[in-house]
This record gives structure tokens, C-alpha cells and sequence, in this order.
């Protein structure tokens, strides 16, 4: 019989944060070990008269809830029965020193193959709202995902009046093909893939479209209580409105944070994103039927799936005249780039001592300025590619389109083995800079390479993110592993080293995981390297990940042993 050394040392060292929590906490705290099993398999499913079969968690689509309290220890056991290789990723979980639980394929982990499995062991830390679980290897997320609910501690509230219902709502994208054949064809072709056939709510199409009028996901609520909804869009390659017809929703928690709640009738949200919002039904039965629904907020030049998800909310109790009128959400136009920044700005940290601190670091150790766009890549000599003037489609970080190695960053970090795998000379700025706005330079090839950003234990980093030009002016939801990042700043144009700064929220800016950049524009973050280890930062989009809009940062230990990053499990899987 074999001991697992590390999972044995990360179990003491949560066992001791509770107690120490417990002491610290006028009332006692209570941590708890967490097991789930995440059986992968094959499901027949039935969507838009077709039926296919999916890569689902035991059978479910979309996964099951993961709930846990904050200060919780969570093991996930995934057993692999399918032919694909896997990983899944807990989205938003800061894994403070548990990054051989992160997930990405080739930069934690090498991926779960059939037949194995593999125990993901992490401790929830300083977190609590909605985040969720997906794959985290080629397109394989379009049916993976599901849930991760995060309950306040024993005896702890929400910073809001407790709901009477909690209920979540995911958005996601379906495909009558394979998703996986879908991208395959993409990258072979050098072209744009497919879009998909439909948005789903709750894994459902809804009424707009064909066959599906069965297959519509309903909320019944009962007069005068109020919802607690957590948002969590999980769709492939597309930002979505979302908006409930002649109701007002309140903005509570971004990403796991609490923020100074704001009313809306329209929620904006990237993928990767997730958004709790209270809604408070009418005091009395409305005799009537409410249309939810939710479509693309979309600014690329490439094709898209505009279409739109339907539901319905149902008011519960006897309807007093048998009528029962439909009202329908009035949402913006697809490319309504002015009312997602009006929207986005509207966030602020909570800032309440009692549930959460915005420590934005007031000094700034490393500066960093990313250019995050599309590009070209050449094809295939003596043949024509379905990309840009008979070139592929590429996508990169300052003019780096990043390639994924044969074997998982994170081991070749521990074991000092980098020769051949990586190097750590990514630039910190744009190497030919240009009009980033404006008129697109005419070369539009990208390198290629697997260069990472290494930085020392407790760096305060400022970046900005800049969109460019090239193939369009274009959003993207840049996603960071391992750590939160307070966004402070944000505009149009080409950024103002000078000037922009001036205007930075150094006070209450919204924490979150990911962040639109904006089309046409820019958006800056800090964050502090409090967490050891190699964290993959992309687009959520997943077609702009494939095509290389993707980076690694590399945060080294720091002096003590809290600040370490402890030896792999033995059960990680092996390329």
C-alpha cells in the first residue's frame, strides 16, 4: 500500500488552518473534507431532434453541483471511461499552494488518460458565491462543466438578506456535430470553425429553436420572495446579454466576490464568467408568463451563432382570471459595445471589513503591456489555407502565439528540467509597437513559442491588456489561474501610460478572475504573486485559445514553507 506524502501534508495543513481559523473566529469555525467521485462518460443525448453522444460527469448534463463552505477541503476523484484524454479545472479557485490541482492540460497537469484517474485535492481559501468546474483540454468544456457553489462558513451571512431560493443558471452552447471534429476541422483548414447550432440554458435550447418547444427550462417561483440566481456562462466562444422580461435583478457577487449591489434589467457576462443576482418577484400572481432570455453581445468580423436561448418563469399558485399573458425581454443589439462598458463600469468591491477587503496594491513592483488580438499564421507549403489571404487563423499575446509542450509546465518548473520545454523570455511589452486602434500594420504573422513570464513571491504586478486591431477590433475575456486581480482601470483607444493612470480606482475596484477586454480598447489589473507554481492566463474564448491567445506566468516560492509550493501526488498523471 502506497502513501500519498503530499495529500497526507496538504490534509494536516487544512486540518491546522481550521484550527487556527477556530481560534482566531469569535465563533468556532467549522472545515470540512468534501469527497466527490466524477465518473466520465459517455451519454446519448437528445438536442434539436438529433441524438449524439457526450462526454458527461456521471451521466449529467450539464455536471453536477459541487457545493462546499468556504475554508473546505475538496477531493474529486475523475475517473476516465472515455477514449478522449481529460482534465478539469475549477474555475476561479485560487489553489493557494495546491496547483497540481489547477487542471489545465500541459501546464499543471499532463491530462487523465482512459482507464486512469486522478484526485484533485484543493482548500477552499477567502472565497465564497459561484464558480464553476470544466474541462480544460481542447473543446471538450462545451458538455464538461457544472457548478461550484460556495457557501459563507457556519454562522457567517451573506452581506444581503438570505434568499429564499438559491438557483443556478448556466449558459452553454451546443453542437449538432462533435465539437471536438468541429475544432479539429478549424485547425486543419486554417479557417474559422463551425458555430454552434444553439445557446442553451440549463443545458436547454428553449422554444426559439427547431423541435424544442419540450425542451425548455422553467423557473417557478412563488409571489413576493426573493431568488437568488447564479449566473455562470459556460458557453464556447460567445459574451451574452441575459435578461428576464418586466423584472429588475440586483447585482450581489462577481466571481466569488462580493460588490456594491447595483439593479439592472440587463446582465452582460463573458464566458468564464459568473454573477449571483437577487430577483424579487411581484408581490401578487401576475397572471402571466415571463420570457428569460439571453443572446450574444458580439464585435469580431467573423460569423457567430446569433441566435437566442429562451426560458420561461413561472409564477406558482392559483392564477385568479385563467389568462396568462407572455412578456419578452427587450436586449441590445448584438454589438452594443457601449452599453457593456456602461454596464462593466457599474462594478465596486464590497469592501465591507466583515465579508471582503479590497487590498489593491497601492505600489507597483512589475508593469507589463500585452497586446491580445488576432493574427495569421503561414500554411502548409505548396498548399492554401481557409485563413486570411490563404493563411491561418492565429491568435496571440503580444505577438506570441503560444504553444502548448508535450509535457505539463508545472513539472518541468518543479523538477528544474526547462531545456527544450520552455523558456522564460516572454516580452513584458510589445516588441514592434504600432497604432494599436488604428490602422492595422500589413504584416499580420505571429510567432510562435512557449515563453513564459517568471516573477519572484509577493511581486505587485500592473498589466494592461490592450486589444488591437488586426482582423478587428475584437473582445476578449482574458482569463488569470491561480490568483483574483482587481481591475482598476479600463477605456478606449490605444492606452495613455501618462494620462490613463491618473484615473485608476485605487480604492474599490471589482475583483474578479476574468475581464472583457474591450473592443477597441484596454483594460488594466493588478495582482500580487502570493501563489507559487505555473498559472495558464487566455482568452475564454476557446477558439482564440486554440489559435495560441494564451501565456504562462511562473511565481516562485517564497521564503517559508506557507509559501512553497509542496512536492506533486503520486497519482499525477503522467504524459
Amino acid at each position: 500500500m502506497f502513501t500519498n506524502v503530499s495529500s497526507v501534508a496538504t490534509t494536516m495543513a487544512a486540518l491546522l488552518f481550521c484550527l487556527l481559523v477556530s481560534a482566531i473566529l469569535p465563533e468556532p469555525a467549522s472545515c470540512t473534507t468534501r469527497h466527490y467521485t466524477f465518473n466520465i462518460v459517455q451519454k446519448n443525448v437528445t438536442r434539436l431532434c438529433k441524438t449524439k453522444s457526450i462526454i458527461t460527469v456521471n451521466g449529467k448534463f450539464p455536471g453536477p453541483k459541487l457545493i462546499a463552505r468556504e475554508g473546505d477541503q475538496v477531493l474529486v476523484k475523475v475517473v476516465n471511461n472515455v477514449t478522449n484524454n481529460i482534465t478539469l479545472h475549477w474555475h476561479g479557485i485560487r489553489q493557494l499552494r495546491s496547483g497540481w490541482s489547477d487542471g489545465p492540460a500541459y501546464v499543471t497537469q499532463c491530462p487523465i488518460q482512459t482507464g486512469q484517474n486522478y484526485t484533485y485535492n484543493f482548500t477552499i481559501t477567502g472565497q465564497r458565491g459561484t464558480l464553476f468546474w470544466h474541462a480544460h483540454i481542447s473543446w471538450l468544456r462545451s458538455t464538461l462543466h457544472g457548478p461550484i457553489i460556495i457557501l459563507p462558513r457556519k454562522n457567517e451571512t451573506y452581506p444581503f438578506r438570505k434568499p429564499y431560493k438559491e438557483v443556478p443558471i448556466i449558459f452553454g452552447e451546443w453542437w449538432n456535430a462533435d465539437p471536438e471534429a468541429v475544432i479539429s476541422q478549424a485547425l486543419q483548414t486554417g479557417g474559422g470553425p463551425n458555430v454552434s447550432d444553439a445557446y442553451t440554458i440549463n443545458g436547454r435550447p428553449g422554444p426559439s429553436y427547431n423541435c424544442s418547444s419540450k425542451d425548455t427550462f422553467k423557473l417557478k417561483v412563488k409571489p413576493g420572495k426573493t431568488y437568488l440566481l447564479r449566473l455562470i456562462n459556460a458557453a464556447m466562444n460567445d459574451e451574452l446579454f441575459f435578461s428576464i422580461a418586466n423584472h429588475t435583478l440586483t447585482i450581489v457577487e462577481a466571481d466569488a466576490v462580493y460588490v456594491k449591489p447595483f439593479s439592472t434589467s440587463v446582465v452582460v457576462i463573458t464566458p468564464g464568467q459568473t454573477t449571483n443576482v437577487l430577483l424579487k418577484t411581484k408581490s401578487r400572481h401576475p397572471n402571466a408568463t415571463f420570457i428569460m432570455a439571453a443572446q450574444p453581445y458580439s464585435t469580431g468580423q467573423g460569423t457567430f451563432d446569433n441566435s437566442t436561448v429562451t426560458a420561461f418563469l413561472e409564477y406558482e399558485g392559483k392564477n385568479p382570471s385563467n389568462k396568462n399573458a407572455i412578456f419578452t425581454p427587450t436586449l441590445p443589439q448584438f454589438n452594443a459595445t457601449s452599453f457593456v462598458a456602461n454596464f462593466t463600469k457599474k462594478f465596486r468591491s464590497l469592501n465591507n471589513p466583515k465579508y471582503t477587503i479590497a487590498n489593491v496594491p497601492q505600489k507597483v513592483d512589475k508593469q507589463f503591456f500585452f497586446t491580445v488580438g488576432l493574427g495569421t499564421a503561414p500554411c502548409n507549403q505548396n498548399s492554401t489555407c481557409a485563413g486570411p489571404n490563404g493563411t491561418k487563423f492565429a491568435a496571440a499575446v503580444n505577438n506570441v502565439s503560444f504553444a502548448l509542450p508535450a509535457t505539463a509546465l508545472l513539472q518541468a518548473y518543479f523538477s528544474k528540467n526547462s531545456n527544450g520545454i520552455y523558456t522564460t523570455d516572454f516580452p513584458t511589452n510589445p516588441q514592434n509597437p504600432f497604432n494599436y486602434t488604428g490602422t492595422p500594420p500589413n504584416n499580420t504573422l505571429v510567432s510562435n513559442g512557449t515563453r513564459l513570464v517568471s516573477l519572484p513571491f509577493n511581486t505587485s504586478v500592473e498589466l494592461v491588456l490592450q486589444d488591437t486591431s488586426i482582423l478587428g477590433a475584437e473582445s476578449h475575456p482574458l482569463h488569470l489561474h491561480g490568483f483574483n486581480f482587481f481591475i482598476v482601470g479600463e477605456g478606449f483607444g490605444n492606452y495613455d501610460p501618462t494620462n490613463d493612470p491618473l484615473n485608476f480606482n485605487l480604492v474599490d475596484p471589482v475583483e474578479r478572475n476574468t475581464v472583457g477586454v474591450p473592443s477597441g480598447g484596454w483594460v488594466a489589473i493588478r495582482f500580487l504573486t502570493d501563489n507559487p507554481g505555473v498559472w495558464f492566463m487566455h482568452c475564454h474564448f476557446d477558439v482564440h485559445t486554440s489559435w495560441g491567445l494564451r501565456m504562462a506566468w511562473i511565481v516562485h516560492d517564497g521564503p517559508l514553507p506557507s509559501q512553497q509550493l509542496p512536492p506533486p501526488p503520486f497519482d499525477l498523471p503522467k504524459c
